[in-house]
């Protein structure tokens, strides 16, 4: 059974964990039914999802919300209350940014699945995001996702904070449902594929 044997020790990930978190993104992410095809060239998949991700873990690092498992086994990349997954001047500068990493077509698929996700986002009240969370495909199976989750959110808790995340895998939306998300909505990106979305309230 896919659950910690004891708790998981988390600490805030610093620039000296860039590429080991952007090594665990790649691993995570690299067969995931929405990630993986928007890398169709499976044989420059690695490279150009870890562009991509590398640019995401790197802006994330502004906030002091990356937590990792000791070794880096597992991360999560939350976005604070008020806060965004990229900063303006990335933003702005992302679509040539992807079209540069990869191609004309799947940076217009990235895009689009992007947007899709930010017109989804939340904007009644102020929470924590789950932009992403990943364990790397050699440390699989043990627990460590959802026991890194379990220890985010107890921090998130004594804070009296919401949380948010896109459950792009259909596989974990029972996990966090058992975590106390529930589904808000379900997102069908360009692709076919169907996202869903997440909420926990806060809890006082």
């Amino acid at each position: 059974m896919n659950r910690p044997t004891a708790p998981v020790t988390a600490r805030t990930a610093t620039s000296a964990d860039i590429d080991a978190i952007v090594a665990t993104l790649t691993s995570a992410f690299f067969d995931d039914p929405l990630w993986g095809p928007a890398f169709p060239d499976r044989e420059r998949r690695a490279a150009h999802a870890s562009a991509m991700w590398r640019l995401f873990a790197t802006s994330a690092l502004r906030y002091p919300w990356t937590l990792v498992t000791p070794n880096v086994e597992s991360a999560a990349l939350w976005i604070p209350p008020g806060g965004h997954d990229l900063s303006p001047d990335e933003e702005e500068g992302l679509e040539d940014f992807l079209v540069g990493i990869t191609d004309r077509a799947t940076a217009d698929g990235l895009l689009a699945i992007l947007a899709d996700l930010e017109a989804a986002h939340p904007r009644s009240e102020p929470h924590f995001f789950l932009s992403l969370l990943a364990t790397h495909g050699d440390h699989r199976g043990h627990g460590l996702g959802m026991g890194l989750l379990a220890e985010n959110l107890a921090r998130i808790d004594a804070l009296g904070a919401a949380a948010y995340l896109e459950s792009c895998n259909p596989a974990n939306n029972e996990r966090y449902a058992r975590a106390g998300f529930t589904e808000l909505d379900r997102i069908t990106v360009p692709s076919g594929h169907t996202v869903s979305t997440m909420w926990r309230p806060a809890r006082h």
